[in-house]
């Protein structure tokens, strides 16, 4: 038999755990104060640096909040904050070989699905945005840093189709992830083709033909992708 090494959690970890056990279960309300420090030593018998330890942990988790001078209260973690908590480890696998391309793909995927799914369930009032926001991308032709802006309110009217929270803050992620690649791209003559692609996705949108609306929406960033992979390498 091999040799195992088995790992001890430290204090503060332990407490951790319970207090995150005694919020799951509803012990201490959402929006609701955790006792004092002092009554929290008391309860499980450690010492004050555990505690605040174990507060920070649960801070990064989005379990609570922790402000000086008031007791700790009880948050519920948000779409945005779990993605915020991912941005660093986003830049990292970016910035790795082929780290681009991987998110691009996953770029391609999540909005070819909401083309699709925006063709199928999109409200009369979700097509009106649409279309606003495809004006206003239009009106922004030639002026790239507004277009940049422009073509990112267009792509996340569809993300707001779903009413899912966690779409608009995967929509944003991307949009900030992958900010090298459409600043790379955009250059004059660029924001024309982009808007001419927007026109293709948004009428198969209105037209409520899935298939087609999936197909215009990889085909733009295909064409993303493609031109990126050009400058890159043509800079080399």
């Amino acid at each position: 038999m091999r040799n195992v090494s088995i790992r001890h959690r430290k204090l503060y970890e332990d407490v951790a755990h319970h207090l995150e056990e005694m919020i799951r279960d509803g012990e201490f309300a959402e929006s609701g104060r955790l006792p004092s420090e002092r009554e929290l030593m008391r309860h499980f018998g450690v010492g004050r640096p555990s505690i605040r330890e174990a507060l920070f942990h649960l801070r990064k988790m989005g379990l609570v909040d922790i402000r000086s001078g008031e007791r700790a209260r009880v948050t519920r973690p948000t779409p945005q904050f779990v993605i915020d908590a991912l941005s660093s480890t986003a830049r990292h696998m970016i910035a790795a070989p082929d780290g681009v391309h991987d998110f691009q793909d996953a770029r391609i995927f999540f909005e070819a699905g909401l083309a699709r799914h925006a063709a199928l369930h999109a409200t009369e009032e979700d097509i009106a945005n649409f279309r606003e926001a495809l004006e206003v991308n239009r009106q922004s032709i030639g002026d790239l840093k507004l277009f940049e802006r422009t073509d990112v309110a267009f792509h996340y009217v569809l993300a707001l189709v779903p009413r899912n929270p966690i779409f608009t803050a995967i929509h944003a992620a991307l949009a900030e992830w992958l900010l090298e690649q459409r600043q790379t791209t955009l250059a004059p003559g660029e924001d024309q083709k982009a808007y001419d692609a927007h026109v293709l996705v948004f009428e198969t949108v209105a037209a409520r033909d899935p298939d087609r609306a999936e197909q215009a929406m990889r085909a733009h960033l295909d064409y993303v992708v493609r031109r990126y992979t050009d400058v890159v390498e043509g800079r080399r």
